[in-house]
């Protein structure tokens, strides 16, 4: 059997300035002009450097992914919690990253923030995971699905630090809530310490009658990894203002609709769902709901009233 080497492959300086010019094919982000030459002196050309960093990933079997990170300059890298920053729609890991680093600096977490470009996972197949073909609806190959990039990033971010850690924290805000919690079911055996996702707008329920994306049915979760699944340690995190029905990306095809009128009732649901089921079958069930205050559809939001769950 080969074994393909874990890289970590550096943008460096250069491939900032191309971030900031806004160059196709680069991480991208939505920063202002302003915003970001506030930030370009900050960026270091290590990976994982004290501070802010920036470098593709290309030790898997998918495209490169770049990876936008943040290591508290005081903390100790070899034994600080890791957290994985999952990014929603607009694939905008930086603006994510940078609501998350005052809270990194008070808890003393290194984030690690993937950023999986549209020009390789278009539309939803990033939060879908990519397990089915597009056209024909047939399963991929595993090694192709974007849920199987993180493990190899663990493993080379944690490399790359020194660190003693075995485990991680795994928190993603709206699209990237349901990369999360569809890579829960599916890579029952990952090395996450607690699930956060947050203020998803829509979900695949845990039921196999429903077919995937809305539930189980039809993709590779069996009853053990469902059960598995739900003795996870996971904090719904949701956004009691997250409630306009009239959103302009709230998803409202028939299947979502099925789920509740907005993300606040969907999440409530989902969560109600999974706790009967697992009081039906007599399995143990570790979920548990935080209501975020006066919070609609914003990672910075849900960051401010979250952090304090990294571990």
């Amino acid at each position: 059997m080969m074994i393909r080497q874990v890289t970590l492959r550096l943008l460096g300086v250069f491939g900032i300035a191309l971030v900031l010019t806004g160059v196709t094919n680069t991480p991208s982000g939505s920063f202002t002009a302003a915003a970001a030459e506030a930030h370009e002196t900050t960026w270091s050309d290590e990976p994982m450097a004290a501070g802010r960093s920036l470098f593709a990933f290309d030790g898997w079997s998918g495209p490169a992914v770049p990876i936008w990170a943040y290591v508290p300059v005081d903390v100790d890298r070899t034994s600080a919690p890791i957290m994985f920053l999952m990014h929603g729609a607009k694939r905008d890991s930086r603006r994510y990253l940078e609501e998350w680093v005052d809270e990194a600096d008070t808890k003393g977490f290194i984030i690690v923030a993937p950023q999986f470009e549209k020009s390789d996972w278009r539309g939803s197949y990033y939060n879908r995971g990519a397990v089915l073909e597009r056209s024909s609806g047939e399963l991929r190959e595993r090694s192709q699905w974007s849920f199987s990039a993180i493990e190899p990033i663990f493993d080379a971010v944690v490399a790359q630090l020194g660190s003693s850690q075995d485990k991680y924290t795994m928190y993603g805000h709206s699209a990237g809530a349901q990369f999360i919690h569809r890579f829960m079911f599916l890579h029952p055996n990952a090395r996450v310490k607690r699930y956060l996702p947050a203020n998803a707008g829509w979900y695949s329920f845990p039921d196999m009658s429903i077919n995937f994306p809305y539930g189980l049915g039809g993709i590779p979760v069996s009853e053990e990894d469902l059960r598995a699944a739900l003795a996870q340690d996971v904090v719904l995190l949701l956004g009691d203002q997250d409630i306009d029905t009239e959103h302009s990306s709230l998803n409202r095809s028939k299947g979502a609709m099925a789920q509740g009128e907005h993300r606040f009732a969907r999440g409530k649901n989902f969560h109600a769902a999974a706790k009967a089921l697992a009081e039906k079958n007599g399995w143990e069930f570790n979920w548990t709901v935080r209501v975020i205050p006066d919070v609609a559809h914003s990672n910075g939001g849900i960051a401010a009233g979250a952090f304090d769950l990294v571990e």
